[in-house]
């Protein structure tokens, strides 16, 4: 393939300043999607505290915002068709805002959980699009550098989310949780209107409404199914079982009918047959597993072993974020130069390395050596989500990039869901019966274990990437 055999470029030119424009516009708005999510994770105490929610309800917080997104994100592709790039990109940040300002407004649990719905509509559109515009204005030229730039969000919300969201709820109101987003959303909305090119719609396909009918719900069932994997402490619960093999019908279904449409499909799942793309999107699946799985096991692992607070849990998880901070440009660099596939073996390797530490550590382990660890870990995060976003587009058309892009996404959050279910199964067994705090840890370096071990598979499987970059047109 010519992927294969093409020779790096010897020197990389220089990212054209209108498309440095473009992507702060894109920054500027996707941070706040991004914040909102790791900002309002650390204050689901005080949010069913204040509101007078059980646990049971107040996690249909979280839920509620997952399912949305699943709604609007088969739609992406379609959308940006009809409307174009730009327009639906701020109907999407307006949709996000008005959420934002809406749960600010609740008045019970109930109300809170349908405004952060509200929000999750627009932000189901607004990660994909973001891949997308960027992509398409690329044009295939220093791509790992632009990935790089657009992932800043990505990178930031782990620093900045739990400690802005510990600090909120220290000195404020939990509303400011979500007013916050209302400066980063108007901000985003200016920079819209001023610097995304005034697209017009492109090639008007007819919504394809089976695929939506069967696209949409299996995501969602399937998404729920694992969100209740938790709550019920099992794959075997009916209220695992039951929407999760609806919604695997639901997807089986859809296959078979995008299969038969092609381009002409909700989702174009044919691009499939480009070895970059499929191996992309196997590789995203197993890093959203190594990414949310381990984010679930990291804060309680401070909070239960080391008997941190909320804010202390999340300022001791801060290094990995400034490691993945620190690896974007790195990586973006010799993804353009040299190609993805080293990059993310790398990357990957030394996110195995850096979590082995936590599956060997106790209650007494070193807080500066885990945090020197976590610092490492984000580095390998860093590293790793650029070749493979990057690499998921390679040999592509401009018309394929929107599904490429619903593709990816859909991987990674699945993969996280299930990685997040797993681990939580395997960690409430391994608890079960600990009695001490030594006990404690020894259930925590179990769910540890099969966090490294997803992450040493993705390793061995990044050998299978394109060695080389698509030569450049």
């Amino acid at each position: 393939m010519a992927q294969d055999t093409a020779s790096p470029s010897r020197t990389e030119p220089e990212i054209d300043p209108q498309l440095k424009r473009l992507a702060t516009a894109l920054i500027v708005g996707g941070i706040a999607v991004i914040l909102d999510t790791t900002i309002v994770s650390v204050g689901l105490h005080e949010l069913g505290a204040s509101l007078d929610a059980s646990v049971s309800t107040i996690q249909w917080f979280s839920t509620a915002y997952l399912l949305a997104m699943f709604v609007t994100i088969p739609l992406t592709g379609w959308a940006q068709a009809r409307l174009g790039s730009k327009r639906l990109w701020i109907l999407a940040l307006t949709t996000f805002v008005l959420g934002s300002t809406l749960c600010a407004t609740a008045w019970n649990a109930e109300s809170l959980i349908a405004f952060r719905a509200v929000q999750g509509l627009g932000g189901g559109i607004l990660m994909p699009l973001m891949t997308t515009i960027l992509m398409q204005a690329a044009r295939g030229r220093n791509t790992g550098r632009l990935m790089a730039t657009v992932s800043l969000p990505a990178a930031l919300g782990p620093i900045l989310g739990p400690v802005l969201g510990g600090l909120i709820l220290n000195v404020l109101s939990w509303q400011w949780l979500f007013l916050i987003n209302l400066p980063l959303g108007i901000v985003g909305l200016v920079l819209a209107v001023r610097l995304l090119p005034a697209d017009m719609p492109g090639r008007r396909v007819p919504l394809d409404a089976v695929g939506l009918l069967l696209a949409s719900p299996g995501m969602v069932g399937v998404i729920y199914g694992l969100s209740q994997v938790g709550v019920v402490g099992g794959f075997g619960h009916p209220r695992v079982l039951a929407p999760l093999l609806v919604g695997l019908a639901l997807l089986g279904g859809f296959t078979w009918w995008a299969l038969r449409r092609g381009p002409q499909a909700l989702i174009d799942i044919r691009l499939l047959r480009h070895r970059a793309l499929a191996m992309s999107t196997t590789l995203l699946f197993l890093t959203g597993l190594a990414l949310y799985g381990a984010m679930l096991l990291l804060p309680l692992y401070w909070q239960q072993v080391r008997g941190e607070d909320a804010l202390g849990a999340g300022l001791l998880l801060v290094p990995q974020g400034i490691g993945a901070l620190a690896s974007r440009t790195v990586a973006g660099r010799l993804t353009d130069s040299i190609g993805g596939r080293w990059v993310a073996v790398t990357g990957f390797t030394v996110l195995t390395i850096a979590t082995v530490p936590f599956a060997l550590s106790s209650e007494r382990t070193s807080t500066w050596f885990l945090m020197a660890m976590l610092l490492v870990r984000g580095f390998g995060l860093g590293a790793v989500i650029i070749p493979l976003m990057t690499g998921a587009f390679l040999g592509l058309e401009r018309d394929e990039v929107p599904h490429a892009s619903i593709i990816t996404r859909v991987a990674q959050q699945i993969g996280g869901s299930f990685g997040t279910a797993v681990l939580a199964v395997i960690l409430v067994s391994s608890v079960a019966g600990s009695a001490s705090l030594h006990d404690l840890a020894g259930a925590f370096d179990v769910a540890f274990w099969w966090a490294t071990g997803f992450t040493a598979l993705a390793a061995v499987l990044a050998l299978l990437l394109p060695r080389r970059k698509a030569p450049q047109p």
